[in-house]
């Protein structure tokens, strides 16, 4: 494949380069002041803002801003790469007002329902479940044995599929969030789009106990594709950037001192090191796509209505503050989780999840350690995303047989072992 050169004025958000180096092309932006031309696909410009002040007055300003990509999307050919990742579809993502509205509260009313203490438990069994496959061996590659199929574990079980679809939703979110060519971002945008196809069709069946069949059953009375496509945002967005996040804080945790030592030592709490990475290397560096609805200048840039502006919130986070680096116990300002009527509605559940499965893998293997510097780690490309190839890591072997906690003997709620055969603990408390 020919290597794409960006057009005149332009910064790629995409290719070796910048996955290797994203900090110092946020460096670069900077010059041009809160708002930088950027590419993020070959003949794809965009404006990316990079000033927490920015990216917040574009993300509270709904009046001025919208969130539907149809007018923007047609200037685009149907095999562009992003276009999986940003085209419009009738989900809470892709709306304003009302329509935004409907959308949004079938996905925070049906999270709210599971219950937090049931869903720590949904994560420490899974995170005990994939902490067996290696802890005898005394080595694991973090990212493919542990944080990327965590929440595909998790999450197939709360929408309602069994985990031997896993392989699927894996190959797919990774082909749309990648985007390295038309042919590949279209191929995973259709094996998704049959994924979650299959499963609302599934539950049209027969009901069960999840998100899924809480979707088709709220009071807002939504069609089917309209579930699927409540189903397609909600299952994506939780997937793939929950694992990048608990792949990012360890990485930062096995490589530093002041953070996984302290962490051990009880200075830093887990969720302390996780803030501290979402303000530093957020999961999902760079997206909130928004379109002018008229032309508008917006801090010092000129915008016709319709053009991409997103926001890095990667950038945004790590401007110059004047305060020293390293983790901090406030987690600092940051804004992973975006602002404004379209911040993410499933915060509490995400950041639950990420604690416990820090927790869980560092309460049995505590003496985790790189076996290579965090500097030669190589970084899947893509606009969208910060994500790890890998994480190798070695540590002091555990068994079955030997005295104390270990993952096969230790229960989420008591320190009885609960029974093979023991029934899956409903999400929610009956209301």
């Amino acid at each position: 494949m020919t290597p794409a050169v960006p057009s005149a004025g332009t910064v790629p958000l995409y290719g070796p380069d910048f996955a290797a180096d994203p900090h110092g092309v946020y460096a670069r932006l900077r010059q041009y002041g809160p708002v930088a031309p950027v590419e993020i696909s070959p003949g794809v410009p965009a404006h990316l803002v990079t000033d927490y002040r920015a990216a917040l007055d574009l993300l509270r300003d709904p009046g001025t801003w919208s969130k539907d990509p149809r007018v923007w999307q047609e200037t685009l050919p149907p095999d562009c790469p992003v276009l999986p990742m940003m085209q419009w579809r009738p989900n809470a993502l892709f709306n304003d007002g009302e329509a935004h509205t409907r959308y949004r509260r079938v996905i925070s009313d049906s999270f709210a329902r599971i219950e937090p203490h049931l869903l720590r438990e949904r994560v420490i069994g899974a995170a005990d479940s994939l902490i067996r496959l290696f802890a005898e061996r005394g080595s694991v590659d973090l990212v493919t044995e542990y944080t990327r199929p965590l929440p595909l574990l998790l999450f197939n079980a709360l929408f309602g599929l069994p985990d031997a679809y896993g392989a699927r939703l894996v190959s797919a979110l990774s082909k749309m969030m990648e985007a390295r060519s038309p042919e590949e971002a279209t191929e995973g945008g259709g094996e998704f789009y049959g994924y979650v196809s299959e499963l609302v069709a599934l539950k049209l069946e027969q009901r069960g106990d999840d998100l899924t069949s809480w979707f088709l059953d709220h009071p807002e009375g939504q069609s089917p594709e309209e579930v699927l496509q409540q189903v397609f945002l909600t299952l994506g967005a939780g997937n793939e950037p929950t694992a990048n996040l608990i792949s990012n804080a360890l990485s930062r945790m096995l490589s530093d001192q002041r953070y996984y030592h302290t962490l051990t030592g009880g200075a830093l709490t887990a969720r302390d090191a996780i803030e501290d990475v979402l303000r530093s290397e957020p999961p999902l560096a760079n997206y909130s796509a928004h379109f002018p609805r008229h032309d508008v200048r917006f801090h010092g840039t000129w915008i016709k209505a319709n053009e991409l502006v997103m926001v890095s919130y990667s950038a945004a986070n790590t401007g110059p503050d004047g305060l020293p680096p390293g983790p901090r116990t406030d987690g600092g300002a940051h804004l992973a989780w975006a602002a404004g009527p379209h911040a993410c509605p499933v915060k509490n559940p995400a950041l639950l999840i990420a604690v416990t499965a820090v927790e869980r893998l560092t309460s049995f293997l505590s003496d985790l350690e790189l076996t290579v510097p965090r500097e030669e780690l190589a970084w899947r490309p893509g606009p969208f995303h910060r994500a790890l190839t890998g994480l190798p890591a070695r540590f002091s072997p555990i068994t079955p047989d030997q005295a104390g906690a270990t993952p096969w003997n230790s229960s989420p709620s008591s320190s009885t072992p609960q029974a093979p055969t023991s029934p899956v603990r409903p999400l929610s408390s009956a209301r």
